[in-house]
């Protein structure tokens, strides 16, 4: 480890950012003492604060020379509905909600760089950190860029981290291309006609006709889309019938579909109204496919994962890099602004729950878990791997880092592909 030593030595403010934040936890948008409590270290540090971004999301400016490059860092600030079953001190005291995810450390983490870089300001541009509401389930991402995050932020590049359990501790794990995938809900509604179930001839069972959709619609991932490219395709819910002798006039399915690519995703939402048509039809019955297309995949940027690699190897050293890391099936709003400027999402490991002392829940230190705890260890790790990235982002040697290089002979082609 190559750790800033300022960071690391005063691991107290990034603790106490920490523990204050998963004990005051806040679902989606309502994170209004969150953010206020963000926006206020921000403004003791001398940092401009905007709130009311995307609702409830806050941007802090920090400038420090004369270059207009920009680099933007996010950091998600919701919890989840969770009743927290740990009994240590900074445990939730809020009812049914508790920060499973660790978006109380990645708040932390990007604080204690940006107080480190509000006092050392050892860089030559513009750093727009982002703090964003209602990752969970509420696209606060999508959000903020429809109130005009990058226009009013303007940044060349974004980058955002994650803990990640079951990966080694203090190890950073990135890969160019799809890291996570698309999230995609379906409700499809089945059509039939009531009657007696002693006499089923008269009516359109619509629970048998749901019944062999949901065997078919397996065939669209092992059928149908190349096996090299992942999906996912869950039915999760079957809703029919309130009678045992009554034949269901309705059936209703819901469920996931997960996919590394949009075209897939379009593939198999073709491919689910095919199947469900043509199979209610062929029992007498009809269905209607509502299709709900909520996070897109996120997709890393191959300069951006190069330059993110450089930089946590730099931090964390090569023993503990991965690269190429696995993908996952999970997936992430940050995929909406990596869809509006080039960036780099990586994995930072949790570890497997060893550093959890006493007063935690019995149960594993996972994700969306009752149990789970963020790994203070993370914390100087996280905070230096973002402070170096703006340091190698935005020189003070007015030196021009790999990434611009790869951007401007980009745009150079660009323009000569215009002009012939």
């Amino acid at each position: 480890m190559n750790l800033i030593p300022e960071i690391e030595f005063d691991q107290g403010l990034g603790l106490s950012l920490r523990h204050h934040l998963h004990a005051h936890p806040e679902l989606g948008y309502e994170v209004h003492q969150t953010s206020a409590f963000v926006a206020a270290n921000l403004r003791k540090w001398g940092i401009e604060v905007t709130e009311g971004v995307g609702r409830t999301g806050l941007v802090g400016t920090l400038r420090s020379g004369a270059s207009r490059h920009a680099i933007g860092l996010r950091a998600d600030m919701d919890a989840l509905p969770i009743e927290e079953i740990n009994t240590f001190a900074y445990r939730s005291k809020t009812p049914g909600v508790m920060h499973a995810c660790g978006h109380d450390g990645h708040t932390a983490m990007l604080l204690a760089a940006a107080h480190y870089l509000s006092k050392h300001r050892n860089f030559d541009g513009i750093v727009q950190f982002i703090f964003q509401p209602a990752e969970e389930g509420g696209a606060g991402a999508a959000e903020m860029i429809k109130d005009g995050l990058f226009e009013r932020f303007a940044v060349d590049a974004v980058f955002g981290v994650h803990n990640w359990p079951g990966l080694p501790a203090g190890s950073i794990g990135l890969r160019t291309g799809a890291v996570m995938a698309s999230s995609n809900r379906f409700k499809l509604v089945i059509e039939g006609t009531g009657c007696h179930a002693a006499m089923p001839h008269v009516g359109s069972d619509a629970l048998l006709a749901s019944a062999q959709i949901v065997t078919a619609l397996q065939s669209i991932i092992s059928r149908n889309t190349d096996p090299l490219d992942s999906a996912v395709l869950s039915v999760t819910q079957i809703h029919a019938g309130d009678s045992d002798n009554v034949v269901a006039n309705q059936a209703i399915l819901r469920g996931t579909v997960r996919t590394f690519a949009e075209a897939t995703t379009d593939l198999i939402e073709e491919k689910m109204r095919t199947i469900a048509s043509s199979i209610a039809q062929a029992l007498g019955c009809s269905a209607r496919l509502e299709f709900m297309r909520k996070y897109p995949p996120t997709v890393n940027t191959a300069p951006e994962v190069d330059f993110a690699t450089e930089v946590a190897a730099s931090v964390v050293g090569e023993e503990n890099l991965l690269r190429n890391v696995t993908p996952t099936m999970a997936s992430e709003d940050f995929s909406f602004m990596l869809r509006e400027r080039p960036g780099c999402y990586a994995f930072i490991g949790n570890g497997d729950g060893a550093h959890r002392g006493r007063g935690h829940g019995h149960g594993p230190c996972e994700l969306h878990n009752a149990s789970y705890d963020f790994n203070d260890a993370l914390l100087p790790i996280g905070a230096s791997y973002f402070v170096r990235m703006v340091e190698r982002f935005l020189p003070r040697n007015k030196g021009v880092t790999a990434i611009m290089r790869v951007r401007r002979a980009e745009q150079e082609h660009d323009q000569d592909q215009e002009t012939q």
